[in-house]
């Protein structure tokens, strides 16, 4: 027999590509939204699709997953950000996966197929970006440090080789958005753990960021995206490390 599944979903302002998402999830037994007040149509959306909606104030990934996983009472999950979709060769090879899996199998890694840009990323480290998404409820335990949390088996696992569609942003404004706060985070980081910052820091960690992205993993095959992809990460690892001293910005002052 099917085991019991729930397709989970956090979201804030995730209107974009909501329907799609829950959409493919659609096979599973429960689709749960757990969201974080949004301000857009996320909600009816959801409830149009017929999730269960649950809103809880964002605290971090970290928190929020606990809090979700406690809500779950099926044998498995499903795990979708908002803008991502399950493809159909993934929810067939999940079904036949589950009702086979071992009494010792914690879950399922599977990939993710990363758009950005103008095409599907198949090197920079994009692919094929392995995640842990498809697990049972009672042997997942969600670890949480500093801003980072992580997802980790209480079991053995397996990979199902299909793919998670993901689509994380819409622009370049968007996606330096995202720098600018991963960047802030890294630093704050490193600046609780002694470590030294600078221009020089900054920029040779930036090289370095570069030359991995586009030499070692291959992104100068990924055209253009991959070349864009790599300066992006350049200017992210050396914001990080200009960002351990902020300096005096705007002291002294004076009012003369």
């Amino acid at each position: 027999m099917k085991p019991a599944v729930t397709g989970l979903v956090l979201t804030y302002n995730g209107e974009r590509l909501l329907d799609k998402c829950l959409v493919s999830l659609a096979f599973c037994d429960k689709v749960l939204v757990v969201d974080s007040f949004s301000t857009d149509r996320t909600v009816a959306i959801a409830e149009a699709a017929g999730a269960t909606v649950v809103q809880r104030k964002w605290e971090g990934p970290g928190p929020q997953f606990q809090f979700a996983l406690a809500q779950i009472d099926t044998e498995w999950v499903v795990s979708l950000d908002q803008d991502e979709i399950c493809t159909d060769d993934l929810r067939e090879r999940v079904l036949a996966a589950l009702p086979a899996a071992p009494a010792s199998l914690a879950g399922f890694y599977v990939h993710r197929r990363n758009w950005y840009y103008d095409r599907f990323m198949k090197h920079s480290g994009w692919y094929p970006d392995r995640l842990l998404r498809v697990f049972r409820t009672t042997r997942m335990q969600v670890e949480v440090s500093g801003a980072h949390y992580s997802f980790r088996p209480k079991g053995d696992t397996d990979v199902i080789k299909a793919d998670i569609i993901h689509y994380p942003y819409e622009s370049f404004a968007q996606h330096l958005d995202k720098i600018n706060s991963y960047a802030q985070q890294g630093a704050d980081d490193l600046r609780r753990k002694g470590r030294k910052g600078g221009v020089l820091r900054g920029i040779g960690h930036g090289m370095m960021r570069f030359a991995k992205l586009y030499f070692f993993q291959l992104g100068m095959l990924d055209g253009r995206a991959g070349f864009i992809n790599a300066a992006h990460g350049s200017f992210y690892a050396f914001l990080k490390y200009v960002r351990i001293d902020e300096g005096m910005w705007g002291k002294p002052y004076s009012d003369q």
